[in-house]
């Protein structure tokens, strides 16, 4: 096969300048992307006018490969990134979500996109060391920064963009707090050249994305972990990508229904599948027993937070010791679990 290269562009915001990649949807030989190189750069930046260009080149794929993030093949043709089980804070490069990519025969389905623009680079560069095929779609399971503000890089690589049909709105209404957020957490070197895209097509329902022989099954439900959470099942390895509707490890964080959370999770656990892979968590688990989890703390915490308000007790004495008992069972607890208790209050004070 003719070695592909990529175009590597030393980008400045202000005194800040980073070397990205810069993907264009269809591979490159040496000579391509030296006679191309000039007029991408000049496209990104007329879309991104507050940076400035000090440099580009090319390199081979081949050589980027330490830039790739860590991918597992988890059944063949299947690839999975499992990131940290930590906080985006300072200091760390905020790759905490479970990320991953699809190849079927004719082209390729990326599953989430991380937090930063360097994070989706870095996965774009995963799938390029395993295959020059189109990246044809970017499936985004909700709308948590951790999940998408990647997501442009494959955007640039020709990927249509698909998310529920609630996710625009969602993200619309939050871009410029996420990325003002993972400014102040992270920092402008770590989310330098990271922007807010919206999707470009929505699924209602369920949609089907053939890959070439390979077809995956998207489905949307109602408000769960949020109101636009959306599912990948690859039939071919019968495994299920659940976004955060499953989490592992990490303590779940409730973003939207308590009540439909359970709903959809035990709704989940009738479907003919052979595994998930959560939100975060750093293994594969079988089905449906990467479930249980999830659905027994939010039981366990709807149990207590309703307990309390049948005793009277306000918001802030229930905050303060519902679902404490199940700490033991999980990391980040400290993080989650108070705003989880409140959330929960909101909703169930009203049943």
């Amino acid at each position: 096969m003719t070695p592909l290269f990529e175009i590597l562009a030393n980008l400045c915001l202000g005194a800040v300048c980073a070397e990205h990649i810069l993907p264009v949807s269809h591979p490159m030989t040496q000579q391509k992307c030296e006679a191309n190189a000039a007029h991408v750069v000049s496209t990104w930046i007329d879309k991104h006018p507050a940076y400035t260009v000090k440099d580009q080149s090319c390199m081979s794929v081949a050589a980027l490969a330490p830039k790739a993030i860590s991918v597992t093949e988890t059944a063949p043709n299947h690839f999975v990134h499992f990131g940290k089980v930590e906080d985006v804070i300072a200091g760390s490069d905020g790759d905490v979500a479970n990320t991953g990519f699809i190849i079927g025969s004719d082209g390729v389905a990326v599953i989430d996109s991380g937090t930063t623009r360097f994070v989706g680079e870095s996965l774009y560069l995963a799938v390029r060391q395993k295959t020059d095929l189109p990246i044809n779609w970017l499936i985004l399971t909700h709308m948590h920064p951790d999940h998408i503000l990647g997501a442009e890089v494959f955007q640039e690589a020709g990927a249509e963009v698909i998310g529920s049909e609630k996710l625009n709105s969602a993200v619309g209404i939050r871009a410029e707090s996420y990325v003002g957020n993972m400014l102040r957490l992270l920092g402008e070197k770590q989310v330098h050249g990271t922007k807010v895209i919206l999707p470009t097509k929505a699924v209602s329902g369920t949609f089907e994305i053939d890959l070439g022989g390979r077809v995956l099954t998207l489905a949307n439900y109602k408000t769960a972990h949020t109101n636009n959470d959306l599912s990948v099942f690859d039939q071919t390895s019968s495994t299920l990508w659940t976004g955060d509707l499953a989490f592992l490890e990490h303590v779940p964080a409730l973003d939207g229904s308590i009540n439909g959370w359970i709903d959809v999770l035990e709704t989940l656990t009738s479907m003919k599948a052979r595994a998930i892979i959560p939100g975060h968590g750093r293994f594969v688990a079988d089905h449906p027993d990467g479930l249980q989890p999830t659905l027994s703390y939010l039981k366990a915490l709807r149990l207590e937070v309703r307990e309390a308000l049948a005793k009277g007790e306000n918001l802030a004495t229930t905050a303060s010791h519902a679902g404490t008992g199940l700490r033991a069972d999980w990391q980040m607890f400290v993080s989650f679990n108070a705003r989880n208790a409140t959330n929960a209050y909101v909703e169930l004070e009203w049943e």
